[in-house]
């Protein structure tokens, strides 16, 4: 667990444990190398059985793959948790506002604070919704917020995910896991906990039933099925909020109303928690070639008859170029700094940007603006000669479609390793529900680069996931 250049979470620069750390530190000094790998081997035997598997596209290998799950929690301290909740509240508060701003008076385009190109331009923007309000003002109702962190007291958002987040049952599920298997190391900490989440998603949803709803709302779970990645994770959530988890064929408008079928009578749905993209929710008003999504549903939504969470249109404020605004639209829509930093970040669409961003390529992380899951990216410090100069041809074919940022040494946590304990690179992605409040899980999921070096924690390119505790004053 030496310094190698970057923030050890665990260990001072004198090799001694931080003060949140030490109890596990202690209990890892007492217990044996081989007990940990059975212990580890354990764990993946549970997530086996439980079917926790996710799929993996665009490769020959095998399809469905368990996700990794290191035995060692990441530990947070409850100073450092609330400087970090405070900063993600300020920052939904925010996007909210840009996403009901963007699709009515464009106030920040006015105040030349936005560029308009970078709106009426971008592909996740949704003209459809252009003068619709939705129940309680609220859009993205369901948000994960990547953290990276750097030093002691410097974390910084990698981007903001508004559309469909995923990931939030592995950190239910890592949670119970480890509470299964090491009850004695929870009694030693106070670990705030995070099994509340699914009757919280359920509160937010029912908080934001639309109008037309008179009485107690009913919500159901829209998936693309089975062939999924995420599919396990839409099942969880419907099962443990106790509410129906449906495809599209499932539902049909009637009357102007949203319906879904039953094995008695058709019963209307009043809030529907999809987790399909935009483009296929109905064939009526997008792609008309989609069988994932409901004829009619978006007439529907209009009318303020149904609420869809998140909202058609959310992923104009997670899009890569707009994250590099963040300081300007937290500070225009709550007169506040932000709380926490944004990565500096070189937009490829500016030809100055672009011609320092290739001449940099073996310092800089890459992007697709729309990409995600680790896919389409460069990491120049790690990437070949050969990869670089195959990138950059990219780069001046689709400036647009990129930006660039610093290659950030990212923190080490414990991890069991074949070796024993080393450090490995880790990210945080909180999860925030938005409906009559906001609603923070302490914690969220910890994703880790289990390869020794690497920066990429994404589970599609080999990365794993962490417990991660709050710990209680």
């Amino acid at each position: 667990m030496a310094d190698e250049g970057f923030f050890n979470e665990m260990l001072n620069a004198d090799g001694s444990p931080r003060t949140a750390y030490k109890q596990l530190d202690e209990w890892l000094n007492q217990i044996p190398k081989n007990d940990l790998k059975r212990l580890s081997g354990e764990a993946e035997t549970i997530f086996r059985r439980h079917g926790i598997t996710f799929a993996v596209y665009g490769t020959d290998e095998e399809t469905e793959r368990l996700i990794p799950f290191d035995i060692v929690p990441r530990i947070l301290a409850a100073r450092e948790w609330r400087r970090l909740s405070a900063g993600i509240d300020q920052r939904v508060r925010a996007l909210n506002a840009l996403i009901h701003d963007l699709y009515h008076r464009q106030e920040i385009i006015r105040a030349g604070r936005l560029p308009a190109e970078l709106v009426i331009q971008n592909e996740a923007f949704l003209p459809e919704m252009v003068g619709h309000t939705p129940a309680r003002q609220v859009y993205a109702h369901i948000i994960g917020t990547d953290l990276v962190r750097v030093s002691e007291d410097e974390f910084y958002v990698l981007e903001d995910n508004t559309r469909t987040p995923s990931g939030v049952s592995y950190m239910l599920e890592n949670r119970e896991t480890m509470m299964h298997m090491f009850p004695e190391l929870f009694q030693s900490h106070r670990v705030a906990p995070i099994d509340q989440y699914p009757e919280l998603l359920r509160e937010t949803l029912e908080s934001v039933a639309p109008p037309a709803c008179d009485g107690p709302p009913n919500i159901a779970v829209l998936t693309p099925g089975i062939y999924n990645s995420a599919y396990y994770e839409h099942a969880f959530l419907a099962d443990t909020m106790g509410v129906e988890l449906v495809e599209g064929r499932d539902l049909f408008v009637d009357d102007g109303y949203l319906y879904m079928r039953t094995t008695r009578q058709p019963e209307r749905v009043d809030v529907l928690y999809r987790r399909i993209d935009d483009a296929y929710l109905d064939p009526l008003t997008f792609r008309p070639d989609s069988t994932l999504g409901v004829p009619g549903l978006f007439d529907v939504y209009r009318a303020g008859r149904v609420t869809i969470t998140n909202a058609p249109g959310t992923g104009i404020a997670d899009d890569k170029a707009m994250y590099s605004y963040m300081p300007e639209i937290i500070e225009f829509y709550t007169g506040q700094k932000p709380i926490l930093n944004n990565v500096p970040t070189w937009k490829c669409g500016d030809k100055e940007n672009l011609a320092y961003v290739l001449e940099h390529l073996e310092d800089l992380v890459v992007k697709e603006v729309h990409g995600a899951g680790g896919y389409g990216m460069l990491v120049g410090p790690t990437a070949s000669r050969k990869e670089r100069a195959a990138f950059a041809r990219k780069l001046k074919a689709r400036p647009g479609n990129y930006i660039a940022q610093p290659t950030l040494a990212l923190s080490g946590c414990p991890t069991f390793t074949g070796a024993g304990i080393a450090p490995r690179h880790v990210d945080l992605r909180p999860y925030v529900l938005v409906g009559d409040q906001v609603r923070i899980t302490p914690g969220g999921l910890t994703r880790v680069a289990l390869k020794k070096g690497s920066l990429v924690v994404n589970s599609s390119q080999g990365g794993g996931t962490k417990d991660t505790w709050v710990l209680e004053d």
